[in-house]
């Protein structure tokens, strides 16, 4: 009878006591339906993640970030309210490189008995830059410049000659007024003039060719000049700085069948898209082992890197850590893409890309197409058949590449090789069209850091480091940094149209208090770029190496004269 009563008191119990349990749990239960409604949708909190190890970024420990999967990244990221298609206010500015009055006639200052010739070095755009500074050398002596000879025994191994390449007659005749140019050197009676060899100091400006080249070439009538790169200052008289880009952006001709199947690729990509970006890779297994730096490839890319290191005896223990901290480490594949996506490229957008061969091969690229699947290469859009007649020679394919990446809407680059400055400044010279290069100091600490952020926070930062690194107008000061990516003198603003513009926008009722950089990218970045710009004017006993030092890019110009291999092969 007591066990009954017990029993009774406890089943009333429960039933007092469960009402109260149904309505927590259906508080509960409430609580995480609202919260899930809440929850904001799934990309707007995006972690950045790398799909594939192999091509990441890492930090001192070779640790790689962890996120969530790039898949799920917003395929549309183009920011209303800016063309990334264009570069602000470039239609103010134009190329202007016509002689002056003061500026005599070839004709008029060139000395009988006076030749110079020259002996190029490196890769096509190297010996584009040679070139250039020869016909200006030549000027400054008063002498007559021989058709230069192609280097043929370097790294590239090409045997192309000058007119292989280039329209040596349009080089010859555009140029009659400001240098006289013959092909060969003359016959002295039945015996061809012997010219004496020597080599000028880097940077040497007009009084150094005065002091050192003149007094020899008085002499000997015919001098030539060995590895001529980078052997004139960055800073020359206006009218020697205007035969530059004479030189450079009108005598300088591809040969018919290299414009006309660069014409061709050029049109294939624009078949595919109204606008298209080409991109530099630079990320060859002999670059990266010159970079000093780690991709998180362990014990197999540190003994494979390292091995290629050993080839050259002046290159010093790498220190990866330091290297990536100032910004001289080549982006990977994916750090490019993530970098054109943050800045508003979507994934539909079509890119071509030149480069030699990837390290790590397609798993490498793998990320990258990834993100732009529109991938497209030489071989891609051209027959074998095609690029037959070309492609045993690197100089020829390496016109093909730059003619394409020339006429590209965007071009991105990831170096500071001589194709990088020499199609900046080319860029520059035609219209301003955005030419991209990484701030890779600034985005060093963003790609490690990139698993603590949001997508939208990652790509913001990416656009504020990026400011002054994107090639529009006025985005380096006048005067610094290589003039052949520089071309300062021979940039001309029209401000009346500018000005006129303005007037048009307030009385439209335009905003006219948009901030610094508001846009995005228009951004003196000086303070992000250090550059060294002396020049030697022959009166040192010794010339310290001075050449430019961007610490957003790599740099190959420091290296030293007895490793040319080495040196030539990084340079383009």
């Amino acid at each position: 009878m007591a066990s009954q009563r017990r029993r009774h008191h406890g089943n009333n119990r429960l039933s007092r006591i469960l009402p109260t349990i149904s309505a927590c749990c259906a508080i509960i239960l409430l609580f995480f339906a609202v919260l899930s409604f809440l929850t904001p949708p799934p990309h707007s909190d995006l972690l950045i993640h790398d799909v594939h190890q192999k091509s990441s970024s890492y930090d001192s420990a070779g640790e790689k970030p962890k996120g969530i999967a790039l898949s799920a990244l917003p395929k549309d990221v183009s920011r209303s309210g800016y063309d990334v298609w264009h570069s602000r206010d470039s239609e103010f500015f134009y190329g202007c490189s016509n002689v002056s009055n003061k500026f005599p006639r070839a004709d008029d200052i060139t000395h009988p008995n006076r030749y110079l010739l020259i002996a190029t070095s490196g890769g096509l755009n190297q010996q584009r830059t040679g070139i250039i500074d020869a016909v200006v050398a030549a000027r400054i002596l008063n002498a007559t410049l021989i058709v230069p000879k192609l280097d043929q025994r370097s790294y590239w191994k090409d045997a192309s000659n000058f007119g292989d390449i280039f329209d040596v007659n349009w080089f010859i005749s555009f140029l009659s007024n400001d240098v006289k140019i013959m092909k060969e050197l003359p016959k002295n009676g039945a015996k061809v003039v012997s010219p004496y060899r020597m080599r000028v100091p880097r940077k040497c400006n007009e009084r150094c060719y005065e002091k050192r080249v003149l007094p020899v070439l008085m002499k000997r009538h015919a001098v030539q000049l060995s590895k001529f790169d980078y052997r004139l200052a960055n800073r020359l008289q206006t009218d020697l700085q205007k035969l530059r880009c004479r030189v450079n952006y009108h005598a300088l001709k591809f040969t018919d069948s290299i414009r006309d199947m660069g014409e061709i690729l050029v049109q294939r990509m624009r078949l595919q898209s109204r606008h298209y970006i080409a991109l530099h890779v630079r990320f060859e297994p002999d670059m990266l082992a010159f970079s000093g730096c780690y991709y998180g490839g362990g014990e197999k890319e540190i003994k494979e890197l390292g091995a290629i290191r050993k080839r050259w005896k002046t290159l010093h223990g790498s220190n990866p850590d330091k290297a990536r901290r100032q910004g001289r480490c080549p982006l990977t594949p994916e750090e490019v893409g993530l970098m054109l996506r943050a800045l508003g490229y979507g994934r539909d957008v079509h890119i071509y890309v030149a480069s030699g061969v990837v390290y790590g091969g397609e798993d490498t690229l793998a990320p990258l197409k990834s993100l732009f699947p529109n991938f497209h290469s030489k071989d891609t859009i051209a027959s074998k058949e095609e690029l037959e007649p070309f492609s045993t020679f690197s100089s020829r394919m390496a016109a093909l590449d730059f003619i394409v990446c020339d006429e590209s809407d965007v071009f991105v680059t990831n170096n500071n090789g001589n194709m990088a400055k020499i199609l900046a400044g080319r860029r520059r010279y035609f219209g301003h069209k955005p030419t991209i290069r990484p701030n890779g100091k600034k985005l060093y600490r963003l790609f490690v850091n990139r698993s603590n952020m949001t997508w939208e926070e990652f790509s913001s930062k990416v656009r504020t480091h990026q400011r002054g690194f994107m090639g529009v107008p006025n985005e380096v000061r006048p005067g610094r940094g290589e003039f052949h990516e520089n071309p300062s003198a021979c940039i001309c603003e029209d401000a009346k149209a500018k000005k006129d513009s303005s007037s048009r926008k307030i009385g439209a009722g335009k905003n006219q208090t948009r901030k610094d950089g508001e846009d995005g990218y228009e951004h003196i970045a000086d303070e992000d770029i250090e550059w060294n710009d002396q020049d030697y004017d022959g009166d040192l006993a010794g010339l310290q190496k001075s050449y430019q030092s961007n610490e957003t890019t790599l740099d190959y110009d420091g290296l030293a004269s007895d490793e040319p291999e080495l040196e030539d092969m990084l340079s383009d």
